[in-house]
């Protein structure tokens, strides 16, 4: 092992990737800020001094001089890999990062210590840890004798109070994408550069029968002989097929469901003892464990050839509910009856008396009788999967004991690792040093292998967690903004000014409130949301940025993402400019340029500061990995405020501030000074609003048209399920538009209407007169935030009922909603938590992409809330995100959102965009904030009225699933659609009311 020590402009490279990134055939793209030793020229490496030592280690593996193949090895103990290098195959799935973030945290960790004036890198075996915790004084004490190596090879003295500094990291797998490398690719990285133990088929749309839908995968299983491989739902079915077994349609389409499932012991060896399993079933060989399936087709068990053995299987047809346990233990008895007989014939060559048996059963798991080759059809992965962390790591040891028997072996066509590693130590002008590892193949690990085409939902070059971010620069950039925040709190209380509707109204609510926004907390209930930011044209730094993706992201041929930005500022002056790679990656340069002192804004309780604000277009999705936009929208496709000034209000103390951006420290506070003495000269009131006419003498939906009717509506909706029982979708979000002229409606007086008859958490106004468009919002869900913590949250609702007459029926309905049986009623709804359940993965999978391995975690799942029309149902994911990761990175990894589109994400929006007949423009989009600190706070564009050109249009839809109903579906979508459009018919039906009058 080799450690290269050399200035910090050149970062952190590894050796071990020149054979990858100099094979001409690889389009692969390494971040540009790593270099390679070799590439470095005299000027570059300066004049430093290069010198050598060795030190014998255990921790760290190389590899043994020549090969196995072939010859005649000596008899030596065997020794198990100290850790796991997984090459991770993404079939397009919307799941794979959840598999990704598991792996990462079982293969192995590897530990940062940190001294004066260096940095290195030391390889841990994480089974050897106790409890899963990490023993510092063993970290800190093989730091201290590869830092004193290192220093004394640099003839430095450490001195006596030395104590290094650890960090520890964990392993992630290389993602690559099925149609990524060609099979020469595959071959040179496993065979010739051997820098994978084992791999790992994730799910996927479509069937193994389909090349474009399984690329390389089934020659991966049908030529990899001998290294582990582990098939997931699609790769399960595809080893299946490789092998002659037939793919056909399971009984029912089976998509975020549970279902008892029996497993042989080896892939659940080592569980812990649960109440949610019924253990050592027959001798301590089977269990049955409650695991989420998501799939429509499955192998034929009939047609399973004698080279695959059955591992996995389930019995039964009852679906289990999320929130209630284990009960029906006479069913398990029944069902564990047949398991001597299943356990004889599944573990031997199926003799023909246990056809009749078998084909009853739906196959879960498979094993090559004489490869390590293993396929599961449920998903490990999912966060309602019982003890599916376990198999992971089941497969993990399997690994290591498969290389361990073919240490000694001779038909192995891989060479193992050797425990001797090499120091170098190359000095340089900079006291600042960073460690390089140069192990031939052991540094792969440490690093995803950029792909030719976007992985991280479409954007390139976003960087795993590895050595290759050990450090962040800061911007170095001659456009760098250097912003300058000065703050107050007022002396007053919301409320004793009329809370936050009257504070708007006041000081930006003349001339129709134009150019202005208001992301209004106006529903705080539960905590779910606690303040409203507010503020307007005016400040020397503000201005308007306007976005419209070219014709060609709309082309049936092209999926282009460039478009055309509009800038207008204060002076209403105007600039226009082509963005060739899109309006993300123009967001996130802006935030980068940005330089600020963390000390402006210490003391404030909320996370945005000033920055952007404004909306994103759900047609945007081409800059998020999908393929293209069939229609083009009416509306700009992005556009936000540059706030400078603006005014906050936190519902829960009730506080008022006021803060100003200036990009210097010269910026004077006379605006400050101005809003301060307007609030506190308000006196108590309520905002004035329109009188409503009395609700039953209007219609909800009068005078608007539908895009689409009753009919053709419940008609996509069966097309959508033909694509979930041909395996293209697990669940699809279908949606369609309402639309009625308006002409000059007083949009703001509108929007508190809205607010006040139907308060959100995420209520949001936003007006832009240069495109003549308002948008009045009332959206209960949060897309995706991020804290100056670094935790990003998502908080996807999918499960909606109406609320009931009487409190009696509403809480029965609520009850409902929430549990599968209740003992209020037996109507089931198992659809709604299945909805919610898909997801919850999707969105684990999203910001798995973006946050630190292990720090995924579900604190809430499925919990109902009640608004002032319907219940439903919540989930919150969190995560830590990584910090070589920006808030766009995070923002573009899981947009659109999840609940808009279904999954896998992808394949969803292709079919959706074939089915829906208008672009969505702005619903199912997101608003929200970007702070010029990198923080974030977005929703979802839900249960908005979006006027544009004198015309109000209203988004809705629904999640369409195998157990979806096409009429009930198109019932809850005309719910969805109830609030908004009677708040519009009712305005305007009281202002009619109104002339009438005079």
């Amino acid at each position: 092992m080799g450690f290269a020590l050399f200035s910090p402009s050149k970062e952190i490279s590894f050796s071990s990737l020149e054979s990858i990134s100099q094979n001409t055939n690889s389009k692969h793209v390494f971040p540009k800020t790593f270099s390679r030793l070799g590439e470095l020229n005299r000027e570059e490496r300066g004049d430093g001094v290069v010198k050598k030592g060795s030190v014998s280690s255990h921790l760290v593996r190389g590899h043994l001089e020549g090969s196995f193949v072939g010859k005649k090895q000596l008899k030596e103990p065997s020794t198990k890999l100290d850790f796991v290098r997984t090459l991770l195959i993404d079939n397009y799935d919307s799941y794979t990062y959840n598999i990704y973030q598991e792996l990462s945290v079982i293969n192995g960790y590897f530990g940062i210590a940190f001294t004066e004036g260096l940095k290195l890198v030391i390889v841990y075996n994480s089974m050897r840890l106790v409890k899963g915790h990490f023993p510092s004084r063993w970290w800190m004490a093989i730091a201290f004798v590869y830092v004193k190596v290192l220093l004394k090879a640099l003839e430095r003295s450490v001195p006596d109070s030395y104590s290094p500094v650890v960090d520890i990291k964990p392993v992630p797998p290389v993602v690559v994408r099925n149609d990524e490398w060609s099979w020469e690719e595959v071959c040179h990285y496993l065979y010739e550069e051997k820098l994978f133990d084992n791999i790992v088929i994730s799910p996927g749309p479509g069937s193994p029968t389909c090349a474009a839908d399984i690329g390389i995968c089934l020659k991966l299983l049908l030529e990899c002989t001998d290294i582990p491989i582990l098939g997931v739902c699609l790769g399960h079915q595809a080893l299946g097929y490789v092998h002659g077994a037939r793919i056909i349609h399971a009984p029912e389409p089976i998509h975020g469901r549970l279902r008892y499932t029996f497993l042989f012991g080896f892939l659940l060896r080592a569980m812990p003892s649960s109440s949610g399993t019924v253990e050592n079933v027959v001798e301590g060989c089977v269990d049955l464990v409650q695991v989420v399936r998501y799939h429509s087709l499955v192998i034929d068990p009939s047609s399973l050839p004698k080279d695959l053995i059955p591992i996995a299987w389930t019995s039964s047809h009852e679906t289990i509910p999320f929130l209630d346990g284990f009960e029906g233990q006479g069913d398990l008895n029944t069902l564990a009856k047949s398991l001597s007989t299943k356990l004889e014939n599944g573990l031997h060559r199926h003799p023909a008396k246990s056809q009749e048996l078998r084909t009853r059963d739906i196959l879960m798991g498979i094993m090559h009788c004489s490869r390590p080759h293993y396929g599961l059809q449920f998903h490990p992965e999912s966060v309602a999967t019982y003890h599916g962390r376990q198999i992971f790591k089941n497969f993990a040891e399997i690994t290591k004991d498969h290389w361990s028997q073919l240490q000694s072996s001779s038909d192995s066509m891989r060479d193992f690792y050797r425990s001797d590693m090499e120091i170098t130590i190359e000095t340089g002008e900079s006291e600042l040093y960073l460690a390089r590892m140069q192990v031939s193949a052991v540094n792969q690990l440490f690093q995803e292998v950029a792909r030719n085409k976007p992985l991280m939902n479409g954007f390139d070059n976003l960087k795993h967690a590895g050595l290759c971010n050990l450090m962040k620069s800061p911007p170095h950039s001659r456009f760098a903004k250097y912003l300058k925040l000065k703050w107050r709190k007022l002396d007053c209380s919301a409320n004793q000014v009329g809370g936050s509707g009257s504070i708007f109204s006041e000081l930006f609510g003349s001339h129709r409130a134009e150019n202005t926004f208001w992301l209004d907390s106006s529903s705080t209930e539960m905590n779910r949301a606690r303040f409203s930011f507010i503020g307007g044209k005016g400040g020397p730094l503000w201005k308007q940025v306007t976005f419209r993706l070219s014709n060609k992201s709309c082309s049936n041929t092209t999926s282009s993402h460039g478009g055309y930005l509009s800038v207008g500022d204060s002076d209403g002056s105007v600039t226009n400019t082509y963005l060739q790679e899109g309006f993300f990656d123009f967001l996130n340069q802006e935030l980068e340029s940005i330089c600020y002192d963390a000390a402006d804004f210490n003391g404030l309780p909320f996370d945005f500061y000033g920055g952007y604000i404004g909306y994103i277009g759900y047609n945007l999705k081409v800059e998020c990995g999908a393929s293209l936009n069939r229609h083009e929208s009416s509306t700009p496709d992005a556009c936000l405020f540059f706030a400078d000034n603006l005014v906050v209000i936190d519902h829960h103390c009730d506080d008022v501030y006021v803060m100003s951006l200036h990009d210097d420290n010269m910026g004077t506070t006379s605006w400050m000074d101005e809003i301060e003495q307007k609030v506190l000269g308000m006196k108590p009131h309520r905002p004035t609003k329109p009188l409503s006419v009395a609700s039953a003498d209007v219609s909800p939906t009068q005078g608007f048209s539908a895009e689409k009717s009753r009919q053709q509506y419940i008609a996509d909706v069966e097309e959508c399920q033909k694509f979930i029982r041909d395996g293209e979708s697990y669940e699809l979000c279908l949606t369609t538009q309402m639309r009625r002229s308006v002409g000059e409606l007083h949009s703001l007086a509108l929007y508190l209407e809205m607010r006040e008859k139907n308060p959100a958490p995420y209520a949001a106004w936003l007006s832009f007169p240069r495109e003549n468009l308002c948008i009045c919002c009332s959206s209960p869900e949060r897309f995706l935030r991020l804290d100056r913590d670094g935790v990003v949250e998502a908080k996807p609702i999918k499960g909606t009922v109406a609320r009931g007459a009487s409190p009696e029926a509403d809480e029965l309905l609520k009850q409902r909603l929430q549990y599968r049986q209740s003992v209020l009623t037996s109507h089931c709804s198992e659809k709604d938590q299945a909805e919610n359940l898909m997801i919850v993965d999707l969105l684990r999978n999203d910001l798995g992409r973006v946050c630190e391995p292990g720090s995924m975690h579900v604190p809430h799942l499925m919990e109902v809330e009640s608004y002032t029309t319907v219940h439903t149902m919540v989930s919150t994911i969190r995560g830590q995100k990584r910090p070589d990761t920006s808030a766009v990175d995070c923002v573009r990894a899981a947009f659109p959102g999840g609940s808009m589109t279904g999954a896998p994400k992808l394949r969803s929006m292709e079919i959706l965009d074939s089915l829906e007949t208008s672009s969505r423009g702005v619903y199912s989009g997101c608003i929200g904030y970007f702070s010029y600190n990198q923080t974030f706070d977005l929703n979802i564009v839900i249960r908005s009225v979006v006027i544009h050109e004198g015309e109000a249009s209203i988004g809705a839809g629904g999640a369409i699933t195998a157990l979806s109903n096409p009429a009930d579906e198109y019932e809850e979508m005309v719910l969805k659609t109830r609030a908004p459009t009677k708040a519009v018919v009712e305005y305007q039906s009281s202002i009619l009311s109104i002339d009438d009058e005079t």
